[in-house]
């Protein structure tokens, strides 16, 4: 059986103390202990990831979307739960228990993440060209005719004129700001992607523009990816398999025609019933 390049065993975020209640299974109200008022942004999540393959995550605002794909990036500690991924230690050791040197490789070797804000993942005032030397730098690379090139041929793949790269992304527009994003992202050819709302906030044209590059990359990297999005449409369109998600815990998943063409949760019928 294949191997997934990322697996995420029982992962959980709370925010607060616990008490008994909610410790032992008590019923939340949605993701929050009546009791003790703890938050339980994600509850016992279980995810796989496989090559080459697009993962999309839906769910209404608090669902625990966004606080999964920040907590695989680090960008905040868990509470509990095991990370794997296949190109880190091979598999067998887990993610979340390293050291912030060894968290700082995989982040700059194994994952790239593009943000819903532009300004997390960019430093806005850089040149663009700037932003992903950066990540070069990060990954060890030190010469620069290597990282000149590899900045171009980034910015070839998304779009973005060579004449611009000496412009800072605060002179761009949130299209363009968000395929820098991408570009920065990919720089080091990581195995896996995550994208965290990326086209949210965008104009309709841009958004295909975005979309159509996120398929080109994956085709042509054959990276793995993550995505996070409200918006059906755009999972129908990009995603393989789809998880559902609802106060912080996975409801439903699958193959993602049979779970928008055919959902089996009240919640996931409601969420396809509503965008029809």
């Amino acid at each position: 059986m294949e191997r997934p390049v990322l697996r995420i065993d029982h992962l959980t975020v709370r925010y607060g103390k616990t008490c008994d209640y909610c410790r032992n299974g008590g019923k939340l109200n949605k993701n929050t202990c009546p009791h003790c008022k703890t938050v339980w942004a994600c509850n016992d999540v279980n995810v796989s990831l496989y090559e080459g393959e697009i993962l999309g995550i839906v769910g209404e605002s608090g669902s625990g979307k966004s606080t999964l794909m920040k907590s695989l990036y680090f960008d905040f500690g868990i509470t509990e739960g095991k990370g794997y991924l296949k190109d880190f230690q091979n598999g067998e050791e887990d993610i979340f228990s390293q050291s912030l040197q060894q968290k700082k490789y995989i982040k700059n070797h194994i994952m790239g993440m593009v943000y819903q804000n532009p300004m997390l993942g960019l430093r806005m005032d850089y040149s663009s060209a700037g932003n992903i030397a950066e990540k070069l730098i990060a990954a060890g690379h030190r010469n620069f005719g290597k990282m000149n090139e590899r900045v171009s041929e980034l910015l070839d793949a998304v779009e973005i004129l060579q004449s611009r790269k000496k412009e800072p992304p605060k002179n761009f527009s949130g299209g363009m700001q968000q395929r820098v994003q991408i570009s920065k992202a990919l720089a080091n050819n990581p195995a896996i992607l995550l994208l965290d709302e990326v086209t949210t906030g965008l104009d309709l044209s841009v958004q295909a523009r975005v979309l159509e590059l996120i398929r080109k990359i994956r085709q042509e990297f054959n990276i793995s990816i993550m995505l996070v999005s409200h918006d059906l449409a755009v999972i129908r369109m990009l995603a393989d398999r789809t998880i559902v998600m609802l106060d912080g815990k996975i409801i439903e998943q699958g193959l993602t025609d049979q779970i928008l063409d055919d959902p089996q949760q009240p919640y996931t019928q409601q969420l396809v019933h509503s965008l029809l």
